[in-house]
């Protein structure tokens, strides 16, 4: 049983044992509601997931055997249900939770497939159903949970099915399928142990290939890390170390990182890969990846923690068991991570400072002998150092979160006699007590609640505090004499120093804490004072009682009511019966001596109204002690106990006091203390939770915590320590039912009085208090028995009110039962009553219609406060501190648990909190599943007082009932239906206000009644009508609650029930539905006078009703002819509106097509019964389309939709129109919630066409009809294109684009010769057009023109060979340059479109073809043309490539030359575009030169090349440009051997005269810098790399070091160390270079690689360039011309210089010693003196946070130096 479950209530724990029962005749009563041949009995078994929830939020003890079955009977009913998605989002939530809470206990198979066949039916087909956007996102969320939570469970050889199905959408990267496949691969791949035959270190290989085939895409790098994750977490036996090199070059570039086997090389790349990122830690560095950082951090080391709880618990299960984490390996890992914490700790950034935090409490329980130091040092550092406040409170949490670490080493050690240790560790706790004492100031936020946290986490710690004195001088009690003493001094100013932030509300609300920081959740204020005086001994404890009543007595403090009311409750906690005597008896004998001699009306206890005094009045000061005096009682009481009995009478005459009091303040504070007394009186909380308990403490002073996971056979001993818990006694319910009898029923009475006899005719004002405190009382009554007073009981459907045996799922109480049913149901009728005198007489009040409402919400909705109260201490654990959980894994104490631990104070509070939250739902669900039931009559009253009430004027009244109101409905869902009538009647009505429409819209919108609608049909048809009858109301609040409220419904629309079309006897009755959907299509038309939004609301419902009625074939095939005619005439609308939801519903009405072959599949007409209703459809559509003028009219009026911006191309191509429509208009038009992009379905990344206002869905509507309609509509858009064709207009081109996009992939059969060549004779036109605006949708056409079709866009459109025939013929020699650069681009996203790993022959003739014409025309004169071509060439090369890796295929059907040329592969197009290129890059720089120094004297000729250069200039850059479009596109990964032999003319060209070059050149190379390098052709890229070192261009070197930068940072893993050597002394050989600005950018570069790159290479370095630098020193002493050059000196400076400036922030034991050589070279001459300035200043920079500290370092003589250097020169020296 489960700890929470073990300590409840002695009563609810004995009556908990019947939940397994209970569970077990839920499943039954599920599974006979469930009838398989029926799928539509899945909606009744609806009802019985919450309840199933329920035993699961209530960690019930519940058989496996059960569970199993639930799964079982789940699974069957999820994969029945195909196309109810709200079936499946609940009973997939539910498995979910199931498998993921039992998974250990469960053995079953679970189907892969049918998971992925509902997730591709419903979220990856074209033709989505009607269900909302939200609806739809929740599905899919689901079921990919669901597939996450099986995956454990699939059977043997699902691995390898898995990737069978999926690998083959990955042959081509450069289509949306390989990512669809891999982010399914993701999702799917089991790594359970039944399938590790599948994961061999073979297909791990094939997995890292298949993984670069992608560059520099986070999806495609994310989803194959989790992949490879998953294989390294669950098989440890393959060996990774093959693998490493890679993999953390792949984790360095795009940050994630897993730990691997012990012993292994990972430890050493992981070290590597944390020296790179520590650096980004620093304060000083925050910025966009902060975040990143953080999450890297914290998932680091939840997850080193995660693996060493599972390798201790497998340790001790299983003996053969893969090798562990060692000692060593933690150490290595721990000093690794340090570097981070060091660096993190002090962030700006409160959730990296706070993750530090929490990281060193996990890791200080792993190796504490490393952690704490570093805590302690930090902690003294942070009080040394005068810097911001924000690191003395980031210090102070991380030795609150390490508290219980510290004490139990400080112990431990001390038994090991490390006493060095022992007394570091006490003096740190002992410094930190004391001096977070300074931290407490009311000022200062941050800070008070950092130190109230360390002072709860040290006490929660300790056993008991102060009964002995065999302790550590810390805990002795003279000493902790002192400290509480100076705590209460400094706790005490603070309150008095406290100013409220929320003043006291003087409405109907009462305003319970006073809202400064100390009393917010998380404060930690109330928990502190809590275990700090529960774990006082009794002598300490009475000491601070006494300081404590002497402060609360001589001050009143408004401003901090419940932050001294919280104190005086601690006290009580801990000692109720002195408390009571030192601080209850003053404050009550205050309150009385108070209210003596004050006047009183006399509203309460039916005396006679006191008539003189009435205008009486208290003074503000007296108001005010009052109120604060009742309220710091009130909260004081809290959890007294029986002690308040002994002042019985008292608080009855204080009560009493409070209410007849004239302020309503006053009595609001009354109202206050009555609930927290009948609270205290008759609940259930636990007392002396606080208290040391009797469990042996570790080493005589640390308390034992305990964990809430505890199994009977390992972790009993908290298990033997449950709380004890305040069973209210007889006396106290007898106390309580006085309470109620006075405050209840007597007031009870008077409302009736009041409201029946008018008692207050003649004085409206009288009443009006009378009736306020009545109504107070009565509320305070309710609030403060909660559901200790029994519910009303409920009725069975026919009237009979008598008592219905409640169904038992799961025990919970809130106390003892006080009053009865009949209490409740007196109460209900009498508000019933006051409720209609109120609406009758004082309407205008909202004060008493607010205090009504919520009588009746207490009344009616039992169990609600209990929620209310259970869901904001749960929102307060959420926040819990780290300081209160000792990790599982404990290596102080070497004992490992099975969760967190939590000290018993803790635990007893979250099972106090299960306890609150069982009492809110062991009713709730009581009476849900018995039909039979129904509410009584009472209830129907109260809820038609709710209905009047939701429906007010006043807005805050409004609001109030509407919640109620829905509560209510949620739990009796048999009200809904009236309450729908009557709401959508007040749409309808011409008469109704403003407030009752915008109440209606309010109530309506909720998810419970949107819910109900589905199946209702009563309801369903007057919500649409009344929605559509509501165009009357003219107001603008109106008219937008109405339009959120059906954007509401469209968005959350979930279908409708096959009992819309049955009658009362379940026999087959369409009538009803059909006779709405005729309604409603009528009122479509715009004909009518409807306004358009109306419109627009009516064809959007209609489509809702069409297609959600397609399981129904009868219905659907009578309205979707007549339908698809209706949306089709709107196309030529003149409501812009009407034609984009036109557009959306013809997409999805026209499905298939009798003039176009479907594959023979049986699935696809039972799933479309609609292909059986095609012809009459398209006999329909005919009529229609051959109208006079039909498609002109269309095509014209689309075109309107194109809005042509001034900056071309703004608008989404997806989504027409959106420039004119508002965010609620565009929820009803915009009908896709794609998951999938629909088209294009490849990277669109071609510039020279971009910006395109070519809307595929309009594409695919005219492809659809001709589809559906056959040869009259090609015919009748052939007429109306002509014009269109010749239009300049662009929008007009547009459509004319999308049309005959929408012919040319149509595909359909039979005799389309002529067509086909008008289709080509018309595009032949268009590529010759010289007029370029509308070319980027024409090449959109010709793209739609070539998709592949299906998923995996591999089958070629019957077209595409003509297409390609017409592109690929040339052009007349004379045309336009703008016209070839046209065909260029077309011909590019033509070839982008075709699947190279699926070409055919006469494809890969095509591309033979274009790659000679491109080779020819490489240097043409017009730049643009150049572009083209590179960009062409990129396409065309890529695709040779990658069809050519899937084998030779189809090679012998093409032309012999052409096979000769295929095979020869390299030695054809990559020579031709490489061969010279590195020539030709010399060459361009050398006739630069040459004509730079001839042209000095003559500027005139500066531009002026021979043809034979110009055209090498024209060459190279499009050669660049063929490298940009590789290097951009992603498709580099084939061409990487030709981009290597270029990276020398990149490099070398960067800055030339040539600005066009140039420009291309420094384009390349940002886009090289990013590209990672696999061998072999690394090996390659480094010796031509290296080559440009000699470049005569200083330039060129220059460059070269930029690029070796970010090259060897990104290959730092896959360098051999060899190649790394090379680097360095190629860039150290710059160091002495003969150009200045070379050796500088030098010294930059190596100061960067020196961190991490390589250890070894960096000593090496340092030591040499010291020992030189030493050299030089000597010789300029020994004679001051030493002949050295100024470069060699230069040099040696600069690589001091870089040795410096690779360690900014630390102070490694070499540094000074550097840094002081560094500033003897100030002497020098220019360059080397602004060298030296510069390297001293910037060293200074850095370490000037921690200076005072680290110049501890240096020795005096050390120091001098360094000063000299700063001190500027003097004129007067």
């Amino acid at each position: 049983m489960h700890l929470y479950n073990a300590w409840l209530p002695p009563p609810v724990a004995a009556a908990a044992r019947g939940e397994a029962a209970a569970f077990a005749a839920a499943v039954r009563a599920a599974a006979d509601a469930w009838r398989p041949g029926d799928p539509d009995s899945a909606y009744a078994t609806l009802k019985w997931i919450s309840v199933f929830d329920l035993f699961i939020k209530a960690k019930s003890d519940i058989s496996p055997v059960d569970v199993q079955d639930l799964v079982k009977l789940g699974l069957e009913i999820f994969h029945a249900s195909q196309n109810k998605l709200v079936v499946q989002i609940k009973w997939g939530g539910l498995l979910i939770r199931l498998l993921r809470k039992h998974r250990k206990r469960l053995l079953l198979d679970v189907q892969w497939w049918p998971l992925y066949d509902t997730l591709i039916k419903t979220h990856f087909k074209r033709n989505m159903g009607p269900e909302g956007w939200k609806v739809r996102k929740q599905h899919f969320e689901t079921v990919t949970s669901l597939v996450r939570a099986s995956r454990n469970f699939f059977p043997e050889g699902a691995a390898t099915e898995i990737w069978s199905e999926f690998r083959p959408m990955l042959d081509n990267p450069w289509h949306n399928s390989a990512f669809e496949g891999v982010g399914f691969l993701r999702l799917f791949l089991s790594a359970n142990s039944r399938n590790q035959d599948h994961f061999t270190i073979d297909w791990i290989a094939q997995c890292l290939d298949i993984w670069d085939s992608v560059t520099n895409c986070n999806f495609w790098d994310i989803q194959w890390a989790s992949i490879i994750a998953r294989c390294i977490k669950n098989f440890r036996s393959v060996n990774w170390d093959d693998f490493l090199p890679l993999l953390f070059t792949r984790y360095l570039n795009m940050f994630e990182v897993y730990l691997l086997k012990p012993k292994s090389l990972a430890f050493e790349y992981f070290e590597k890969l944390i020296n790179f990122l520590e650096q980004f830690y620093h304060p000083s560095n925050g910025g966009q990846w902060t975040y990143s950082l953080e999450r890297f951090l914290l998932h680091l080391v939840v997850y080193f923690e995660k693996r060493l709880q599972h390798e201790q618990v497998d340790a001790t299960v299983e003996e053969h068991d893969p090798p562990c984490l060692g000692k060593e390996e933690m150490v290595i890992f721990i000093k690794v991570i340090l570097k981070l914490l060091d660096r993190g700790q002090y962030s700006k950034d409160n959730s990296l400072a706070e993750t530090v935090s929490i990281a060193t409490s996990i890791l200080s329980y792993v190796e504490p002998t490393l952690v704490l130091p570093f805590v302690a040092t930090n902690f003294q550092l942070a009080l040394e150092t005068t810097t911001a406040t924000h690191q003395l409170k980031n210090a102070v949490t991380s030795v609150a979160f390490s508290g219980r670490a510290l004490l139990l080493c400080s112990l431990f050690s001390s038994q090991s006699d490390d006493s060095c240790a022992v007394d570091s560790f006490s003096d740190l706790i002992t410094t930190s007590l004391s001096n977070a004492l300074l931290g407490m100031d009311a000022n200062d936020p941050p800070k008070t609640v950092a130190t109230m946290q360390l002072i709860g986490s040290i006490f929660s710690n300790l056993a008991t505090v102060g009964a002995n004195d065999d302790v550590p001088a810390f805990l002795q009690s003279t000493t902790l004499s002192h400290w509480l003493d100076e705590f209460f001094s400094r706790l005490f100013s603070v309150l008095q120093n406290l100013e409220s932030s929320s003043p006291i509300n003087e409405g109907y609300q009462t305003s319970f804490t006073s809202g400064t920081f100390l009393s917010k959740d998380g404060s930690y204020y109330f928990c502190m004072l809590e275990i700090l005086l529960g774990k006082l001994s009794k002598p300490l404890f009475d000491q601070s009682l006494k300081r404590i009543a002497k402060f609360v007595n001589a001050n009143i403090l408004p401003g901090a009511t419940s932050e001294v009311g919280l104190l005086c409750c601690a006290c009580v906690y801990s000692y109720p019966e002195e408390a009571s005597v030192h601080l209850f008896k003053p404050i009550l004998m205050n309150i009385m001596s108070s209210f003596e001699g004050t006047p009183k009306p006399g509203y309460v206890g039916r005396a006679v109204p006191d008539k003189t005094s009435k205008k009486a009045a208290l003074s503000p000061a007296l108001e005010t002690a009052l109120d604060y005096y009742l309220r710091v009682l009130a909260i004081a009481i809290s959890y007294a106990g029986p002690v308040l009995l002994n002042y019985k009478e008292e608080l009855n005459h204080i009560i009493t006091s409070a209410f007849q009091a004239p302020s309503w303040k006053v009595n609001g504070a009354g109202d206050h203390l009555l609930r927290s007394l009948l609270g205290n009186l008759v609940s259930y909380y636990p007392i002396d939770q606080y208290k040391p308990f009797t469990c042996q403490p570790i080493g005589n002073i640390i308390e034992p915590w305990g964990c809430a996971k505890a199994h009977q056979d390992r972790e009993v001993e908290m298990l033997n320590f449950p709380p004890k818990w305040h069973d209210p006694s007889q006396d106290e319910l007898s106390f309580a039912n006085e309470l109620l009898q006075f405050h209840f029923q007597s007031a009870l009475d008077d409302l009736l009085s009041i409201c029946q006899t008018k008692l207050h005719s003649e004085t409206a004002g009288d009443e009006k208090e009378h009736l306020k405190v009545t109504l107070l009382r009565i509320l305070s009554s309710l609030h403060g028995v909660m559901s200790c007073l029994p519910e009303m009981r409920p009725s069975y459907k026919d009237g009979r009110s008598q008592e219905v045996e409640p169904i038992f799922f799961i025990a919970g109480s809130a106390g003892s039962t006080v009053g009865s049913s009949e209490m409740r149901e007196k109460a209900a009728e009498f508000v019933h009553i006051a409720c209609r005198y109120l609406l009758k007489e004082r309407t205008d009040d909202s004060i008493l219609l607010a205090l009504v409402v919520r009588v009746i919400d207490a009344l009616v909705n039992y169990g609600s406060l209990e929620y209310l109260e259970w869901s904001r201490h749960f929102q307060a654990w959420k926040v819990e501190s780290t300081s209160i959980i000792e990790p599982p894994c404990n290596f102080i104490v070497p004992f490992h648990a099975q969760g967190k631990k939590r000290p018993r104070w803790a635990l007893i509070d979250k099972a106090n909190l299960h306890s609150t939250w069982r009492c809110s739902q062991s009713s709730y669900h009581r009476y849900r599943t018995n039909a039979e039931v129904s509410p009584s009559g009472l209830m129907t009253d109260l809820m038609n007082d709710l209905l009047e009430l939701s429906l007010h004027n006043y807005e805050i009244v409004r609001s109030y009932a509407g919640r109620a109101l829905t509560k209510l409905l949620k739990r009796w869902p048999s009200l809904i239906s009236n309450c729908v009538l009557t709401l959508t009647g007040n749409l309808c009505d011409p008469k109704a206000p403003e407030h009752v429409v915008l109440g209606s819209c309010s109530i309506l919108s909720s998810q419970t009644v949107l819910r109900h609608l589905t199946t209702d049909f009563v309801s369903l048809s007057s919500f649409i009508m009344g929605i559509l009858g509501s165009s009357h109301h003219e107001s603008l609040k109106c008219q937008k609650a109405i339009t959120e409220l059906f954007v509401m419904y469209n968005i959350r629309f979930s279908g409708i029930s096959r009992s819309f079309f049955k009658n009362s006897e379940s026999h087959v009755d369409k009538s009803g539905f059909l006779s709405l959907v005729r309604r409603i299509n009528a009122l479509g038309f715009e004909s009518n006078s409807l306004h358009w939004r109306y419109n627009l609301m009516a064809n959007r419902v209609l489509l809702l009703l069409i297609l959600a009625s397609r399981s129904e074939s009868g219905v659907y095939s009578q309205m979707l002819a007549e339908t698809a005619g209706h949306f089709l005439t709107n196309l030529k609308s003149q409501l812009p509106h009407s034609r984009m939801l036109a557009i959306s519903a013809l997409n999805t009405l026209l499905q298939g097509s009798p003039h176009k072959a479907y594959p023979q599949d049986s699935q696809q007409s039972l799933d479309h019964p609609e292909y059986c209703n095609i012809s009459s459809t398209g006999e329909i559509l005919n009529q229609i389309i051959q109208e006079e003028g039909f498609m002109n009219e269309t095509l014209n009026s689309l075109s309107h939709v194109h809005i042509i911006s001034d900056n071309d191309g703004s608008s989404k191509a997806s989504y027409g129109a959106s420039s004119f429509q508002s965010g609620s208009e565009r929820a009803i038009t915009d009908f896709y919630f794609d998951f999938s992009a629909s088209w294009p379905r490849t990277p669109s990344w071609i510039s020279l066409v971009g910006g395109h206002m070519f809307y595929s869905r309009f594409a695919r509507i005219f492809k659809r009809l001709i589809q559906q309609c056959g040869m009259p509509v090609m015919s009748s858009l052939q007429t109306a294109l002509e014009d269109f064709l010749s239009s300049k207009e662009r929008s007009r081109q547009c459509v004319a684009a999308e049309a005959m996009a929408g012919m040319l992939h149509s595909d359909i059969t039979g005799n389309l010769e002529s067509e086909n060549n008008w289709l080509m004779v018309q595009l032949q036109k268009i590529m010759l057009v010289p007029s370029v605006e509308s070319a980027p949708e024409w090449a959109a056409c010709i793209r739609y023109a070539v998709t592949g079709k299906e998923r995996s866009g591999t089958r070629a459109p019957v077209l595409r060979q003509k297409v390609l025939e017409c592109l690929c013929s040339p052009v007349p020699q004379s045309v336009a340059t703008s016209v070839l650069a046209k065909r260029y681009a077309f011909l590019s996203v033509a070839l982008i479109e075709i699947s190279a790993p699926k070409m055919s022959a006469a494809e890969k003739q095509y591309h033979v073809k274009i790659v000679d014409e491109l080779l020819d025309n490489m240097n043409h004169s017009s730049a643009q043309i150049r572009e083209a071509i590179g960009v062409a060439m990129c396409v065309t090369c890529s695709n040779m490539r990658l069809s050519g890796s899937f084998g030779p295929g189809s090679r012998e059907e093409l032309c012999g030359d052409v096979s000769m040329i295929e095979q020869t592969g390299n030695e054809y197009w990559s020579k031709c575009l490489t061969d010279g290129a590195n020539e030709l890059a010399v060459s361009i720089q050398n006739s630069i030169q040459s004509k730079q120094l001839e042209s000095t004297s003559d500027s005139a000729t500066e531009n002026s090349m021979d043809h034979r250069e110009e055209s090498d200039a024209k060459r190279m850059e499009t050669i660049f440009h063929f490298m940009i479009a590789s290097l951009r596109s992603g498709r580099s990964s084939v061409l990487l051997d030709i981009i290597i032999r270029l990276v020398y003319p990149v490099l070398s060209l960067q800055e030339t005269s040539n600005k066009e070059l140039s420009l291309l050149a420094k384009s390349a190379f940002e886009l090289l810098k990013w590209r990672i390098l696999h061998r072999p052709f690394l090996e390659t890229a480094i010796s031509s790399i290296l080559s440009s070192v000699n470049d005569p261009n200083w330039r060129t070197r220059s460059v070269l070091l930029s690029y070796l930068r970010t090259f060897t940072y990104r290959h730092t893993f896959i360098l051999s160390g060899s190649e790394k050597s090379l680097i360095w002394q190629t860039i150290e050989k710059l160091l002495v270079d003969n150009q200045v600005e070379v050796r500088e950018h030098a010294a930059g570069v190596l100061a960067s690689l020196m961190k991490g790159i390589d250890e070894d290479l960096s000593k090496d370095f340092r030591d040499r360039s010291y020992a030189k630098a030493q050299r030089i020193i000597v010789a300029q002493r020994r004679n001051s011309k030493s002949g050295h050059s100024v470069a060699t000196i230069h040099g040696a400076v600069l690589a001091l210089t870089a040795s410096v400036l690779s360690v900014p922030y630390d102070m490694p034991s070499w540094l000074p010693a550097h840094v002081t050589l560094l500033a003897r070279f100030i002497s020098e001459p220019s360059p080397i003196r602004s060298t030296v300035t510069k390297a001293v200043a910037e060293f200074k920079r850095t370490h000037a946070d921690t200076w005072s500290i680290q110049k501890d370092a240096f020795t005096e003589d050390e120091l001098e130096v360094l000063r000299d250097t700063s001190s500027s020169s003097s004129y007067f020296a």
